[in-house]
């Protein structure tokens, strides 16, 4: 909104300081403050209304320390991060980009979903929440619309470098980069030096022409993308602090490529996928970021509110969505390792004990208790370490993320 505002003031009066508005820059600082400020000062007043409605955590005892103390706080503070995210995107960034409409719809599609499953375990006491298929017919879903808007919106599209690029001049003499825009189903491959994947070049195996039908493949990788993270950040959600921590760290990495992606010169110095209107995700991520480093305030040891799966199925489903976006979805066993581990954690476990009580008749457990955080509670060691140390963990395999940029 304020985008278009200033857009129009300083097209019609010369309005001082309204160019400002332009930039991605100014507009993702903005964002980020903006979130920052009102989960930080209306987060308070969000966890006292939930309190006041006895939107409490009821809690299974399961022998872990300190468990038991947190029956009671609220939950469902996932809506702080989703206002705090929503907001600042209305006001700073430009609305009928392509980009940004999927994310608001990813956003709000996925924190129903989870906002749901939160209604029926607080008020209808129901444990178990919304039924696994109910859930999964909504990430499908939404995963159908994602995959349909990235491979049919003509506003979709990439630009590859051109082989000789400084052979090639306008009119003015300016060196042209980068072809002209069309539609594409490449990906990036970490690590290689040609590390571009084109997901029509499946189709090949069977007959030439059949490339126009690249949407039967790119759908349901999209769709199986968004499932297995949102479900990875929802079975971090464990402990206080880690899963927003963590997120953090992913999100901002993915603000640096959605930035650079975006960016006509940098993605010329880096030899990257150049994506048309792809960098208007940044402000997204800014506003999202600051929501999650606001909602950290709360939500350190020892927590005032739980993120619920209101919060972790929307983050889940947003960083999915980022990184199929910027054409970085084959990096996420390295950047959201921590999400991929407490999911191989819970898999290896379960199948063991399945494995284990079939042929010996008696189930055994690799871990002490899945997803991986409680394998380390049980083991002794304290929430607050154990969340410093996946952060730690989470910010190293950031780092390296951004090191495939140049590293091949």
């Amino acid at each position: 909104m304020l985008y278009y505002l200033f857009d129009y003031l300083e097209k019609h009066y010369d309005l001082a300081g309204a160019g400002l508005f332009q930039y991605i820059s100014f507009r993702s600082a903005m964002a980020f403050i903006a979130s920052l400020l009102f989960s930080t000062i209306y987060g308070k007043q969000i966890i006292n209304y939930l309190q006041r409605k006895q939107v409490g955590e009821s809690v299974r005892d399961l022998g872990l320390e300190g468990q038991v103390e947190k029956a009671g706080t609220p939950t469902m503070g996932g809506v702080i991060i989703i206002l705090a995210t929503l907001i600042p995107v209305v006001l700073f960034a430009q609305i009928d980009n392509v980009y940004i409409v999927i994310l608001l719809v990813t956003t709000l599609w996925m924190g129903t979903i989870g906002f749901i499953d939160d209604y029926i375990k607080i008020f209808k006491k129901d444990k178990a929440g919304l039924k696994g298929r109910f859930k999964v017919l909504g990430q499908v879903t939404l995963g159908i619309f994602v995959g349909a808007m990235l491979y049919f919106h003509p506003s979709v599209t990439m630009k590859e470098q051109l082989p000789n690029k400084f052979q090639y001049t306008t009119e003015e003499g300016t060196p042209v980069l980068f072809a002209n825009a069309k539609k594409s189903t490449k990906t990036t491959i970490p690590f290689l030096k040609d590390n571009e994947l084109d997901y029509a070049a499946a189709l090949d195996v069977f007959g030439e022409g059949l490339r126009d039908y690249a949407w039967l493949i790119f759908i349901p990788i999209v769709i199986f993308i968004i499932t297995a993270v949102s479900n990875g950040a929802n079975l971090t959600d464990g402990i206080d602090g880690l899963a927003a921590g963590s997120s953090a760290i992913i999100v901002l990495t993915l603000g640096i490529f959605a930035w650079v992606s975006g960016n006509i010169i940098f993605a010329d110095y880096l030899d990257v996928m150049y994506i048309p209107n792809s960098g208007e995700m940044t402000i997204f991520i800014a506003a999202f970021v600051g929501g999650l480093v606001g909602f950290l305030w709360y939500n350190t040891y020892p927590a005032q509110v739980f993120m619920g799966d209101t919060g972790s199925l929307t983050i889940g489903g947003i960083i999915a969505v980022l990184a199929i976006a910027v054409r970085k979805e084959l990096l996420i066993p390295i950047l959201a390792g921590i999400f991929l581990v407490e999911n191989l954690s819970v898999i290896l476990q379960v199948s063991f004990f399945k494995y284990t009580k079939k042929k010996y008749g008696e189930g055994r457990r690799i871990f002490k208790m899945s997803p991986l955080h409680h394998h380390y509670q049980k083991s002794g060691y304290h929430e607050s370490k154990i969340v410093t140390r996946f952060w730690i963990v989470g910010i190293m395999l950031a780092v390296l993320t951004i090191v495939t940029l140049k590293l091949r």
